[in-house]
């Protein structure tokens, strides 16, 4: 019976911790966006994740693979909360109306100093680090491409003034919204950001 016992103790304290990804990488998404990538070390990610050394080296293969891992959650996440603005069943200035006050939302107060996750990652590796590049290349193409198409439509729906191409304007608002991110993280006025996006609004549709 003793030998039965310990055999099973053995085997319990091999058996690799049993946790949920998903929640890992939502914890380690928190930690990077808060400190960078290069500032995040190892020991904040096991102590945030939960995980032993192994156990994260096993999931994610290191350090890089679970911020690759973070970052996809990052663009995913920003792509869905875009998708459900710009949905085709919506009112569609209703819809670019949304998304924008969206981003005013996220640049005002203490949570506007956080800036975004994305823009961050751009400046710090996107010249160094040829994954990171192609992921943030792919998501403010993805992210041009639904402002373009909503436009499009509320062009179609002779709800844009006539002088307003939409590609130009799609690639105009997404550098506004990214724009005022940055700014934020020293000067997150609700009021001022309100103000641009009103007149970019104002200056659009008619």
């Amino acid at each position: 019976m003793l030998i039965m016992i310990r055999e099973t103790s053995q085997r319990m304290r091999g058996r690799p911790r049993e946790f949920d990804p998903d929640d890992a990488i939502e914890s380690a998404m928190g930690v990077f966006w808060t400190s960078g990538y290069h500032a995040t070390s190892l020991p904040e990610l096991l102590e945030a994740t939960n995980l032993s050394r192994g156990s994260l080296y096993a999931a994610f293969g290191d350090k890089h693979g679970l911020f690759l891992r973070a970052l996809d959650r990052y663009i995913a996440d920003s792509l869905t909360r875009l998708d459900a603005d710009l949905d085709p069943r919506k009112d569609v200035l209703d819809g670019i109306r949304a998304c924008l006050a969206r981003y005013v939302e996220r640049t005002s107060g203490a949570g506007a100093k956080r800036g975004c996750l994305i823009v961050a990652t751009a400046m710090e590796l996107g010249s160094q680090d040829v994954e990171v590049e192609q992921r943030i290349r792919r998501f403010f193409k993805a992210m041009e491409a639904r402002l373009t198409t909503a436009l499009e439509r509320a062009k179609s729906e002779r709800r844009l003034a006539d002088e307003v191409e939409p590609s130009t304007a799609a690639r105009l608002i997404m550098c506004l919204l990214e724009g005022m991110r940055v700014v934020s993280k020293t000067n997150a006025d609700r009021g001022s950001s309100q103000a641009v996006v009103q007149a970019l609004l104002d200056r659009f549709a008619k």
